[in-house]
């Protein structure tokens, strides 16, 4: 018996990129403008970010994706509102189907989106040598012994992220559901209690008897909720926070090590150095200047693109 082919259509297809940055930005970081014959596509994990694009204005924050097309002129940076946090990716991709981002320029990701965005960012961790999250990286290498298939789930991701936000721009939109209907579970509304708790008491130091206490739930309730929604421990999560606090006074300026280390919850300046190297893998004085010298990179043009 034979077998008829059927020939699956492709609608848009990625096959090469050109950067893939995440970036942590100081307050006054602006970048004077440059344009390309590629798309690119900024992403605000944290903070605000201000981007004119051929005269037009537009301001983002976190949740916020911004698309710049082949050869228009593109500006933009923190504006002095905050320490940002942003994610680039430049592509060449030149289906038809992405004339649709020439007319919707900015999107607020919804839970899918992000999720799939977050996907994106984990391969292209997995993908390069040094990572895209790294002070190093200047341009795209391959990393000896990555996972199998990490560069083709970048551009899977990507496909499919792009293919979302289309197709959400063509459908008719959704009817809220009453509040009944999304109520997470008691496992979630734990854990998320307990982040947004962590994250408005970041100066103290908590333990996991404390929250115990202050949510009433066992030890071993908090720690397999918290597990399920964020892949790592409570005091994990907690000393990330607090690191990420700290990289983002830093950016700041405003505050000295000493005066970071108190705000924090650290007995001394030693000790938040220590845990500052355990999580990042530098001092605090060489993640100052690490990102000093990426922003006088990225005015100068050091960077590919921006």
């Amino acid at each position: 018996m034979s077998y008829e082919k059927y020939e699956l259509r492709e609608e848009l297809a990625i096959r090469k990129l050109v950067t893939f940055f995440y970036r942590e930005m100081p307050k006054d970081y602006f970048f004077d403008g440059e344009k390309h014959d590629f798309w690119e596509i900024v992403y605000v994990d944290k903070g605000e970010w201000d981007v004119t694009v051929d005269g037009a204005p537009f301001h983002l924050e976190q949740g916020d994706l911004v698309f710049y097309g082949p050869n228009e002129f593109h500006r933009g940076g923190a504006g002095q509102k905050s320490s940002p946090n942003v994610i680039i990716v430049t592509f060449e991709c030149d289906s038809p189907a992405m004339s649709h981002f020439a007319a919707a320029r900015v999107f607020r990701l919804d839970e899918k989106e992000r999720a799939l965005f977050a996907a994106l960012v984990k391969a292209g961790l997995e993908s390069f040598d040094p990572p895209i999250d790294s002070p190093r990286m200047r341009k795209l290498h391959r990393r000896e012994g990555a996972p199998f298939g990490s560069e083709q789930l970048i551009r899977n991701y990507l496909e499919t992220l792009l293919i979302h936000l289309i197709r959400r721009e063509q459908a008719p939109a959704a009817a809220e559901k009453p509040p009944s209907a999304v109520k997470e579970n008691r496992a979630h509304d734990i854990a998320t209690e307990v982040a947004d708790y962590l994250q408005a008491n970041i100066s103290r130091e908590l333990t996991v008897d404390d929250l115990c206490r202050r949510f009433q739930v066992s030890r071993t309730q908090l720690k397999t909720a918290f597990r399920q929604l964020t892949g790592q421990g409570v005091l994990e999560t907690f000393n990330q926070m607090k690191i990420e606090r700290a990289k983002t006074l830093i950016r700041e300026e405003r505050l000295s090590f000493t005066e970071i280390a108190e705000l924090l919850g650290y007995s001394s300046i030693h000790y938040f150095s220590r845990q500052f190297k355990k999580l990042t893998n530098m001092t605090p004085t060489e993640y100052a200047r690490s990102v000093k010298l990426r922003a006088i990179d990225d005015r100068t043009g050091c960077w590919d693109s921006v």
